[in-house]
């Protein structure tokens, strides 16, 4: 019984991760992207909806024999995975029937694609170990948001009610100002018309929440992304070490074999020559 479990995981195992089944999967993602597209259309849906419901329906079967395939082939490894739990909860938040707003939660199957491609995975994960230094920066920029929305709150509140007149506001505001929209013609120069030397506030906080803290954000991701590029490269390198020293090992070892076996041979050869000496011999 188990030799018939594990002959069966072993075909499930090379069947899963086969380049053909990756790359009707990763198809199969992005053509279900154009369907969950064209659903928000309705004069879509009123030529061919049915067929695009068809669609979606047969597509989510696909998806959900492939994890339960995967499920099958990989045992209690499927669930050390985290990209394989990822596509788990996935497709079975597509398989939970819902109307209304629930509805829309059927495009997190599109997430898949994440799990399909090695770059994108690479990616996220280098996110996802960026996060400590992320929430470091994101300390550092909520402390100089507060701080600033604080001056800005006693300094403008009296002339720009609507922009400053409470710390809620005025941090609002700021967050407008950091990402560069509409901040000189909408809300400096209106509070430079009433305070000349309000540039003297908003100059520095520009450089320091945008040009300096923001890049800080790409500063820990990037840092993170090479971090992991040379763990793989260390990896790959002790991979090719090993296998090295291995094949070097086994070399030497039918090299011993085989200077054994020439040393026998030459052995026997002498002891034959002494023979045949000893027989012409009168």
């Amino acid at each position: 019984m188990n030799e018939i479990t594990n002959l069966v995981r072993a075909r499930l195992t090379r069947l899963v991760e086969a380049h053909l089944t990756q790359r009707l999967i990763i198809a199969l993602i992005l053509l279900n992207a154009v369907t969950l597209g064209l659903e928000t259309s309705s004069t879509v849906m009123g030529v061919i909806g049915p067929v695009i419901n068809v669609a979606d329906t047969l597509i989510l079967t696909i998806f959900t024999i492939e994890v339960l395939a995967k499920m099958v082939a990989y045992g209690l490894r499927f669930w050390r995975n985290p990209w394989h739990v990822f596509d788990f909860f996935v497709v079975g938040i597509a398989l939970i029937p819902g109307t209304g707003p629930f509805s829309v939660l059927r495009v997190l199957r599109l997430l898949r694609l994440v799990s399909m491609v090695p770059k994108l995975r690479f990616i996220v994960e280098a996110l996802l170990r960026a996060i400590p230094g992320i929430a470091s920066i994101l300390g550092l920029l909520v402390l100089v948001f507060y701080v600033f929305a604080i001056i800005a709150t006693g300094l403008f509140r009296e002339s720009h009610p609507e922009w400053f007149g409470t710390l809620g506001a005025s941090m609002y505001t700021l967050f407008q100002v950091m990402t560069l929209e509409s901040w000189s013609m909408g809300i400096s120069r209106p509070v430079m018309e009433v305070h000349a030397w309000a540039w003297a506030f908003f100059v520095p906080f520009i450089l320091v929440a945008t040009f300096t803290v923001l890049n800080l954000f790409i500063a820990i991701i990037v840092d993170a992304m090479q971090r992991m590029h040379e763990h793989q490269v260390a990896v790959e390198e002790q991979t090719i070490t090993t296998v090295v020293h291995e094949e070097n090992a086994s070399l030497h070892a039918e090299l011993a074999a085989l200077r054994e076996q020439t040393e026998a041979l030459q052995e026997r050869l002498v002891r034959m020559q002494a023979l045949l000496e000893k027989r012409q011999s009168p």
